[in-house]
């Protein structure tokens, strides 16, 4: 690589340039990379910053937005002074303060299906730091085409999701979510709310493996999704698997351009829960008394070994971790309750379960925790 760093850099990159991982070919590396940040707000915030002063040569901003007092509980990029100030000048005039030897393209744009393929075609890396589903699946359908490496990461209340979606090499944004939820069914972080420190969690998980991605090291997320419970103190991790019926990445494709993803994610879906999976909830009283009624309901426990030993429902046990792994085990033709400490992971797995064909799945709302504190006080609570 014919870049080379100046005395200035090899100063600001010192405690790169001595990981073995990273040395001096690497730093030359991300000098040399492009990565572009869709969305800043709460992810793109801290996604922005550390890839900033971690040397990424180029970093492309798109937003259309501007600063509003609410944003600066979590949107550490802007200031209080930067209100009223487009996202993408805020940003851009921070982080060359962070690091004058980044290149720095705002694009003071709302990524469309007109322009996302001349937008992101630009770059070596895509982060999805977007908060609505149409941005999601425009990004998703846009890298697979182009063949660019979607980070992707989604915050809400406590929880949040981080994946790396590249159809050239595992699954794609559509394997796990391949249908829209029902629109005003998905509550934003205004509605909901949102811990300000979350996104700042999953954010930099996600500069963490574009910087991976550049340098060719580690082990990405390709096929893995990572959950951050923050209330429980818990991350959680989730593989998936190509799907081969996918339209856009499986092996009998029909997407081969961009859509209008604002009439595709306003079709009737279902149930969802925050994070936009398509799932349906059971209450744990419901579900007392249809078992006092010695229904034939199938408990899936997706938690841990050690937690199932703090407390159990008899479940069925599968860590959430291995369901991709050991699905089969369960049976189709039952009615199937999942069930974790408080409805996060359990979530997760009711909506792989369908995506896998599994029809009559159910989450437990709350969780075991709920059950503890609702049917049975006696069961410990942790």
């Amino acid at each position: 690589m014919s870049i080379e760093l100046s005395s200035a850099e090899r100063d600001r990159y010192a405690r790169h340039l001595v990981l073995p991982e990273i040395g001096e070919e690497g730093q030359r590396k991300l000098k040399n990379a492009r990565v572009v940040v869709v969305g800043l707000g709460g992810l793109g915030s801290p996604a922005a910053l550390y890839l900033a002063a971690a040397g990424v040569g180029t970093l492309g901003l798109v937003d259309d937005e501007v600063v509003e007092l609410s944003n600066l509980q979590r949107q550490v990029i802007h200031f209080s002074s930067s209100q009223g100030m487009p996202k993408v000048r805020s940003a851009e005039a921070r982080l060359r303060e962070v690091n004058p030897h980044v290149q720095v393209e705002g694009m003071q744009v709302r990524l469309r299906a007109v322009n996302a393929l001349d937008l992101l075609k630009k770059y070596d890396v895509v982060i999805d730091a977007s908060d609505n589903l149409e941005t999601r699946y425009l990004i998703n359908d846009a890298c697979a085409l182009l063949g660019l490496p979607d980070v992707y990461g989604s915050v809400v209340g406590f929880e949040g999701h981080v994946s790396v979606f590249d159809a050239r090499k595992g699954p794609c944004y559509r394997c796990l979510y391949p249908r829209p939820p029902e629109p005003g069914s998905i509550r934003t972080c205004s509605e909901a709310g949102v811990l300000g420190v979350l996104p700042g969690m999953v954010g930099t998980l996600q500069a963490a493996e574009a910087l991976k991605l550049v340098l060719g090291v580690g082990e990405s997320l390709i096929g893995r999704v990572v959950l951050v419970d923050a209330l429980g103190a818990r991350f959680d991790e989730m593989r998936l698997q190509k799907d081969q019926e996918c339209p856009l990445c499986g092996t009998r494709p029909s997407i081969r351009a961009l859509i209008d993803y604002e009439a595709f994610c306003s079709h009737k879906g279902g149930t969802t829960n925050l994070m936009g999976s398509v799932f349906s909830e059971i209450s744990v009283q419901h579900l007392k008394q249809r078992l006092e009624k010695g229904e034939s309901i199938l408990l899936l426990d997706v938690r841990e070994p050690y937690e199932y030993r703090v407390a159990n429902l008899s479940g069925h046990l599968i860590p959430l971790g291995q369901l991709a792994d050991r699905a089969e085990e369960l049976d189709r033709s039952r009615e199937i309750v999942v069930y974790c400490h408080h409805g996060s992971r359990s979530a997760f797995a009711v909506q792989f379960l369908k995506n896998q064909g599994f029809e009559r799945v159910l989450n437990l709302t709350g969780g075991i925790d709920a059950w503890s504190r609702e049917v049975d006080p006696s069961l410990p609570r942790y």
